[in-house]
């Protein structure tokens, strides 16, 4: 897509991945507020276009139906929105779809938790998080580990292990004003 006109830095969306219960939504929204950008949580942008709750569309639909669905929305978003930050469901990156059209147009973070500490979040997230339902732990943590190396493709890795989503957040807009003043200085 080299055709196209390349999006200044400054402008892309950024995107967070990681694996479902990392805290993405909680850290999107405090980065969000932090650089005056909207916050957009895919999950609910899917609740809200398909006016039906996650768990009955994979309930109803499938999960197959529900990663269209889910790729045809990031896609637009990725590509027709800038300055927003967006956090993407936990399989969403999966997708390789889903991968191309946010590395070609946004700045992706991975908010990396380690098994131990995503363990310890368990019974806050099951319930939310259909995918998860009726799986043993084992299973639990072959998905964890399956999905890691399409999470090894990012532009910045944050590990999240000993951090506060506050901490997290402020870490993350740190960076990416660092990185933004180094790629596009300001001109006066």
């Amino acid at each position: 897509m080299s055709y196209m006109r390349q999006i200044p830095v400054r402008e892309k969306n950024i995107v967070l991945i990681g694996f479902m219960g990392v805290g993405k939504t909680t850290i999107g929204q405090l980065v969000a507020k932090k650089l005056y950008r909207d916050f957009i949580d895919i999950d609910v942008e899917i609740e809200k276009n398909e006016k039906m709750l996650i768990k009955d569309i994979f309930s109803k639909y499938g999960e197959k139906e529900f990663r269209r669905i889910e790729r045809e929305t990031i896609s637009d978003i990725c590509q027709a929105k800038r300055c927003k930050v967006v956090s993407l469901g936990g399989g969403a990156f999966q997708q390789e779809e889903v991968r191309n059209v946010c590395l070609e147009n946004c700045i992706v973070l991975f908010l990396d938790l380690s098994w131990d500490r995503w363990k310890e979040r368990l019974d806050l997230i099951i319930e939310s998080r259909p995918v998860l339902h009726n799986r043993t732990l084992e299973e639990m943590q072959e998905l964890f580990n399956a999905r890691q190396d399409a999470y090894s493709k990012h532009n910045s890795r944050v590990q999240t292990d000993n951090l506060v989503a506050e901490e997290v957040a402020d870490y993350i807009v740190e960076t990416l004003k660092l990185g933004w003043d180094l790629y596009q200085p300001q001109k006066d």
